[in-house]
């Protein structure tokens, strides 16, 4: 398996259990994969580009350590993948339209995966309703799976974490 950008973290860690500890010296917030919850669920779904948003580390760098470690070689491309922090807010926010609001920070600090409620708390939308959630990083995983069933979704980087919203995406025909 080669490692690139695309590369889930669960599948890695199947492969090459002993990056883990490669992924924790480059960054504190990996620590959570040792929660066998989290790693199951997240683990399952997030790529190292979206692993390297969560820990603030530029994906060439993450991916290149992770080759390096195990012997592989090569460039990285890092143009692929979803950046979801934006500087300007996108046409259809408005913040009248918050509905419903999630802190998935508690969750995600007991050890435990966000992922079903926040789908649930999603799919209770409906028009322009929006919903605003908080987190300690930019839950990128679950962000890829709500634009895959139909959602618009940004983050904006918040000295307390970062807060992202969603909203059923509005078809005009």
């Amino acid at each position: 398996m080669q490692i690139t950008p695309k590369t889930k973290i669960g599948d890695l860690l199947e492969v090459w259990p002993q990056l883990e500890a490669v992924l924790i010296e480059l960054s504190p917030a990996f620590e959570k994969l040792k929660n066998p919850i989290l790693r199951r669920t997240i683990g399952k779904v997030a790529t190292l580009q979206q692993a390297a948003s969560i820990g603030h580390v530029k994906v060439e760098e993450l991916v290149l350590r992770l080759r390096e470690a195990v012997g592989q070689a090569g460039e990285v491309d890092a143009s692929e993948g979803a950046d979801y922090l934006v500087t300007v807010l996108p046409n259809w926010f408005n913040e009248c339209h918050v509905v419903q609001f999630f802190d998935a920070t508690e969750v995600i600090n007991r050890g435990e995966s966000p992922l079903s409620a926040l789908m649930g708390e999603a799919r209770k939308l409906s028009g322009d309703e929006i919903l605003k959630l908080k987190a300690p990083f930019v839950p990128a995983p679950l962000l890829d799976m709500l634009k895959e069933q139909g959602f618009e979704v940004f983050s904006l980087q918040k000295e307390d974490g970062v807060t992202s919203y969603v909203r059923r995406a509005l078809h005009t025909e």
